[in-house]
């Protein structure tokens, strides 16, 4: 299994480096060790494939839905690298599990709180399972946003590289206090972390959170010393 995954990884870094021009620096931000909650955008399946085989050795794991298992590539490449399936719509209390048990064993855990893809890269309003983790778990969380591959599609039938760029905000931990987690709460809680997503990325990428100015960081907190990714959009 080590042989397949190993020339599965190498065969699709290779195809995703030929079809697209990966700007990566930014990845060299993410802590190299310990729990983290990434939390990005979805705007298709590129994020997948690149972000799994460009930040290793770190290892990585994110959610997909079940439905993907039915398709034998799908299955083939998400137990390869140990996506985690969860039926949406519901509380899917298996896949919170695994995911908790993943954020234990110090893995990545990436989450597009958007829950599905963008398609045009318009941010769309996120849902806020990734609040329960985040309080549960305690592990803190890091905004990466990707943007400029809206045109894979296009551009692969004509044989043109996509541009795709990475971009790695300030970590922060969720907090919650005595405060009761309402339904209000819970997604002020998710707005404040897709606003930091926001911040990273160019106004026309930003949707239904392109004004800035609107976001709170009520329910975020930073280490001394670091600005947030909202701040830094609006100074």
């Amino acid at each position: 299994m080590k042989i397949i995954k190993f020339l599965t990884n190498a065969i699709l870094y290779l195809l995703t480096s030929i079809g697209c021009r990966i700007e990566d620096d930014e990845l060299k931000k993410v802590p190299p060790k310990g729990p983290l909650i990434a939390v990005a955008n979805h705007i298709n399946f590129l994020e997948v494939p690149i972000n799994i085989l460009r930040l290793a050795p770190r290892p990585i794991t994110g959610f997909s839905k079940i439905e993907n298992w039915d398709s034998r590539f799908y299955k083939f490449l998400f137990t390869l690298w140990d996506i985690i399936p969860i039926t949406r719509g519901e509380v899917d209390r298996e896949a919170f599990r695994r995911a908790e048990e993943a954020l234990k064993q110090e893995k990545i855990l990436a989450v597009a709180p958007e829950g599905t893809r963008s398609k045009d890269g318009r941010l769309q309003q996120g849902h806020p399972g990734v609040v329960i983790l985040a309080l549960r778990s305690g592990a803190p969380i890091i905004p990466m946003a990707a943007f400029g591959h809206e045109n894979f599609s296009q551009n692969i039938r004509r044989l043109k590289r996509t541009d795709y760029k990475i971009r790695i905000g300030t970590p922060f931990r969720l907090i919650a206090g005595d405060q009761r987690l309402s339904h209000d709460v819970r997604q002020q809680m998710t707005d404040e972390i897709m606003y930091q997503i926001a911040a990273l990325l160019p106004p026309a990428y930003r949707g239904i959170y392109a004004d800035l100015s609107r976001a709170t960081e009520t329910y975020l907190e930073f280490e001394p010393g670091t600005v947030s990714s909202l701040k830094q959009a609006l100074s």
